[in-house]
């Protein structure tokens, strides 16, 4: 009985930690912040210059 309330304890704390990060991410992109956990906060160059967001496919590809 101790180890199946373990195990539950233990998946609703991941399905706690799991349903936060998916709030946050839905609530800064209502915001329409483009670089989410970008550690430049997108002040690089590239989203300065307008030419790029943090994160974009063409980013991505051009590496």
């Amino acid at each position: 009985m101790q180890v199946i309330l373990a195990n539950m304890i233990a998946i609703l704390a991941i399905v706690c930690m799991v349903g936060a990060a998916c709030y946050y991410i839905y609530k800064e992109k209502k915001k329409g912040t483009r670089c989410i956990g970008c550690p430049m906060a997108g002040n690089c160059s590239k989203a300065k210059a307008g030419k790029m967001t943090c994160g974009s496919p063409e980013e991505k590809s051009s590496k």
